[in-house]
């Protein structure tokens, strides 16, 4: 088992794998990822910045989801940012 720090409420918890959340704060990160996945569908060529200026969210947060493999990059058509 690994010691790790949830990135919200900052508690030490116990965890097999290379967990960034404890299950307190599990909920609070679905949410998030909903919120993403919901502009995504809305807005499906955006980019990370893009959907963290959409959803008024840090970048980092976007970036985490990519890093964790819950996100992926795929082609699309690009459009100039105005």
């Amino acid at each position: 088992m690994k010691l790790n720090q949830c990135r919200y409420c900052g508690t030490m918890f116990k965890a097999t794998y290379s967990s960034t959340v404890c299950s307190h704060c599990k909920e609070l990160d679905n949410i998030l990822f909903s919120r993403i996945e919901e502009y995504l569908k809305k807005f499906p060529n955006s980019n990370a910045i893009q959907i963290a200026e959409g959803l008024e969210l840090p970048t980092f947060e976007v970036v985490r989801f990519i890093d964790e493999g819950r996100l992926q990059f795929s082609k699309g058509k690009f459009e100039r940012l105005k």
